[in-house]
């Protein structure tokens, strides 16, 4: 029979934290740049599609257009040709193309480390903000992707049914000094072991802790 307990309490979240970071010492962004512009990008071209996809394409993209002056006066077809072989290429080279125009007319060429203002970028929601926040400036978010939400919410470090909830949610329960190591750890568990449709629970290091009621 499965638990009827809903939630972790503060002292239990901490020690998923801990067994994830000790499985899990290395887990950073797995989208590889070189500053905030390249994360930024990144970010944008990743959504719906794999870190590892947009790899592969980041050589050629920003060995064409570096920075923020080249690429807002990219040819749009050109760009199109560069990125095809992500999902939705053309919106996202719109989009890409038009922050940088945004970012030179109105932050100098530098990608701003205000949330509202990132918001303000074509291609840009919350999550992606909380992401160049985190990784680009340094400061402690949690972004709230399908991994973090799908993992945070079995194992019970919350119980929400949408992404902002579950943001809100987990600011509240987890320390606030490892917001971004959960991030990643939450994101590396989902890649690894957690898996949306049959999580490898038989060798899960959070059996005996995890909520899940998903019994292998």
């Amino acid at each position: 029979m499965g638990r009827t307990k809903k939630l972790l309490n503060k002292e239990e979240c901490v020690r998923v934290l801990d067994l994830l970071h000790e499985t899990y010492p290395e887990a950073e962004c797995e989208l590889i740049h070189t500053d905030v512009f390249e994360l930024l990008v990144k970010v944008v071209l990743s959504a719906q599609t794999t870190d590892k996809s947009v790899n592969a394409i980041s050589s050629e993209l920003f060995g064409r257009w570096p920075d923020a002056a080249s690429l807002a006066g990219a040819n749009m077809d050109e760009v199109q040709q560069v990125i095809k072989t992500i999902g939705m290429f053309r919106q996202k080279s719109k989009n890409i193309v038009r922050l940088s125009q945004k970012l030179m007319e109105e932050f100098g060429g530098d990608v701003p480390g205000d949330m509202e203002e990132l918001m303000t970028l074509p291609g840009v929601g919350r999550k992606s903000a909380n992401v160049v926040l985190s990784v680009g400036f340094g400061e402690q978010h949690i972004a709230v992707d399908t991994h973090v939400f799908r993992v945070s919410n079995r194992i019970g470090l919350c119980r929400e049914d949408d992404v902002t909830k579950t943001e809100e949610s987990l600011m509240k329960r987890l320390p606030g000094a490892r917001w971004t190591e959960a991030h990643h750890s939450l994101i590396w568990h989902g890649r690894r072991v957690c898996y949306a449709r049959k999580p490898a629970c038989g060798s899960c290091v959070l059996n005996g802790i995890c909520l899940s009621q998903i019994i292998e």
